[in-house]
């Protein structure tokens, strides 16, 4: 059995004007969502054996603050550069190329493509999915490059504002 969560980046910023867009830094709102959603993790009791991100400073951001509620050791996050930019079959081929000896697996990404791959191996339809929100899927495999929707079965979906203030 497989388990992954597709986790859209929390909340950036637009102020700065100078920064390219993989250098934009998470707002207020952002910084306060990341760590809300690992805290929902956490009490859902969620280890990670893997936790990958997209290398814009808003994901990697996102990425860190859920490691530190996860208790998820900051330096073995695994920026995937293929994730920024990343159309679905982009995705599709990063999660098959995962190591087999991991179970359990967040990946940190971009809309659209986070929510759009998410419905391509999701059995259950999803709505866009809001900055900093999380799926859960598990599929019924071995292998990473086994996972498919028909091998799926679709376990949560969580948000920032389903959390307590």
């Amino acid at each position: 059995m497989k388990t992954l969560y597709l986790m859209r980046h929390a909340k950036s910023s637009w102020n700065f004007d100078d920064l390219s867009d993989q250098e934009r830094p998470l707002n207020d709102r952002g910084r306060t969502d990341a760590p809300r959603m690992g805290q929902a993790l956490a009490k859902r009791s969620i280890h990670l054996d893997l936790l990958v991100s997209s290398p814009a400073v808003r994901a990697m951001s996102t990425a860190a603050l859920v490691a530190k509620e996860l208790e998820y050791p900051h330096g073995q996050i695994q920026i995937i550069a293929s994730i920024y930019h990343a159309e679905v079959p982009d995705l599709v081929q990063v999660v098959r190329e995962l190591p087999n000896e991991t179970q359990s697996v967040l990946l940190v990404g971009h809309n659209p493509t986070i929510t759009d791959f998410a419905n391509v191996v999701s059995p259950s339809p999803l709505n866009e999915l809001p900055t900093a929100a999380i799926v859960c899927i598990k599929f019924n495999c071995a292998n990473w490059a086994d996972i498919d929707r028909h091998n799926a079965e679709f376990y949560f979906f969580d948000y920032p504002r389903n959390q307590p203030e």
